[in-house]
């Protein structure tokens, strides 16, 4: 996987309202990361057919004019092996965070996107165009690993140390690294995730005695 280089709440996210059941809260999550896929194959194809035409959506740093391409480049990749190594993780990471809420999910989401598309923007190597969802995908994996103890929820520390178990190896991406590889997504990427999990904490349900 790699993020390439070239050259209290409800369901909804909210303190009101019924909670869906597990089942229910497993089937959107499940909806949403595949749609998210789909739509970053989808991407690829047109990319491939148009003769790479989308891969100027990466971003070149610190040119003013790249930073409209900060969100865009998270949903561009080069080529399909470079798509394929970031699908599995970003949809297992996607369908756990996912799974408490989609709206502060959709937060979640777009805080990575800013936070790694920024960082890259501003300490990536001169003339290098980067693109890839792995940004996003390091950003989950920070968010995950901590949500729980930020939060005090034992099932989502649970969900972090499985987490931590299957993908912690990843977290030697966020230094310096191959060529072709940006580490700097990789690593603001996390740290977008890590504060997330501050910033969109859910509150503990109160408890009340008489």
């Amino acid at each position: 996987m790699a993020y390439g280089t070239q050259g209290s709440g409800t369901w909804g996210g909210g303190s009101w309202g019924p909670q869906p059941s597990r089942r229910e809260r497993a089937k959107t999550a499940a909806v949403v990361m595949t749609a998210w896929l789909a739509l970053l194959w989808a991407l690829e194809l047109i990319d491939v057919a148009s003769g790479h035409a989308l891969d100027t959506f990466g971003i070149t740093p610190r040119q003013a004019g790249e930073l409209q391409d900060v969100v865009p480049a998270a949903f561009m990749h080069f080529g399909f092996d470079h798509l394929s190594a970031n699908s599995v993780p970003l949809f297992v990471l996607g369908f756990l965070a996912a799974l408490s809420g989609i709206r502060t999910f959709a937060w979640v989401v777009i805080t990575i996107v800013l936070t790694s598309g920024i960082g890259v923007w501003l300490t990536a190597p001169t003339y290098s165009t980067t693109a890839g969802a792995s940004g996003v995908v390091f950003g989950l994996l920070g968010y995950l690993l901590i949500r729980g103890f930020v939060d005090r929820r034992i099932g989502d520390i649970l969900i972090g140390l499985l987490v931590g178990l299957v993908y912690g190896s990843l977290l030697w991406g966020v230094l310096p690294s191959a060529t072709g590889v940006s580490w700097q997504g990789h690593l603001f990427g996390l740290l977008g995730g890590v504060a997330s999990a501050f910033v969109f904490r859910r509150e503990r349900p109160r408890t009340v005695t008489a």
